[in-house]
């Protein structure tokens, strides 16, 4: 029985969060020849990039196994752990929003999130397409 609880304590399944997206680091992955590795990052804190992704994607499983959702506040971010929640703020206009990272990407040379069409909207850079952010770690 000693062994049964050990061995329990030690899997490492999703456990849900606010919306239904699994919480964790998760796997090491590759995409595109380039290997990048989750991790837990309460203190992150980066300046860079941002764009969005919408229609093609609406409807799909994302990498947390959630469905994208367009108009949800969500995010694409390669390495913080599916459920972080962030806070980015669009530094052309001081406009921010919390949002749940529930998806991996963008994987663009100087992008650091890829954020749902509906929070570019918020955010004021929809028909731009991208927009200098800061991406803060909340919670």
């Amino acid at each position: 029985m000693a062994l049964a609880l050990l061995l329990g304590a030690c899997t490492t399944s999703p456990t849900p969060t606010t919306g239904g997206v699994p919480h964790g680091a998760g796997r090491a992955y590759q995409v595109n020849g380039v290997w990048y590795v989750p991790k837990q990052d309460p203190g992150y804190d980066a300046v860079g990039r941002a764009s969005w992704y919408g229609e093609p994607y609406h409807g799909r499983r994302t990498a947390s196994g959630q469905i994208f959702d367009m108009y949800a506040f969500t995010a694409a971010h390669t390495t913080l752990p599916f459920g972080t929640r962030v806070r980015v703020t669009n530094l052309e206009n001081g406009r921010s929003v919390v949002l749940v990272i529930n998806d991996r990407g963008p994987f663009v040379r100087g992008r650091i999130i890829d954020v749902s069409r509906h929070v570019a909207r918020r955010l004021g850079f929809e028909r731009k397409g991208t927009a200098p952010v800061r991406v803060e770690v909340v919670g």
